[in-house]
């Protein structure tokens, strides 16, 4: 069994920074990636970033070189540091764990970007 919980979502005004965590606890294993997805009203969820356990990141076009993505291994933690906030990133953000092909969630926070 596998528990993500994230925090960190808020408002915030467009052109700024939240920084968003989500810590994994239960049977996790030392191979696997973490990240992030978003869900805006009316839309599929999508990819925004991941890490994976070796280093190697993966960004959604739409967030290269506004957002970044890490981690701390050792507490099994991701972050999202999303910089430079567009109103179309105003979204839920779930966390994601995937080990052994099999997906993990957290329940959702919100970031809303006003302009």
């Amino acid at each position: 069994q596998v528990q993500l919980v994230e925090s960190g979502g808020g408002l915030v005004q467009a052109g700024g920074s939240l920084r968003l965590s989500c810590a994994a606890s239960g049977s996790i294993f030392s191979l696997n990636t973490m990240g992030w997805y978003r869900q805006a009203p009316g839309k599929q969820r999508e990819l925004v970033a991941t890490r994976n356990s070796g280093g190697g990141t993966n960004y959604a076009d739409s967030v290269k070189g506004r957002f970044t993505i890490s981690r701390d291994n050792a507490k099994n933690t991701v972050f999202l540091q999303m910089n430079s906030l567009k109103p179309e990133d105003t979204a839920v953000y779930f966390c994601n764990l995937l080990q052994r092909y099999t997906p993990y969630w957290g329940q959702g926070t919100q970031v809303t970007v006003s302009s």
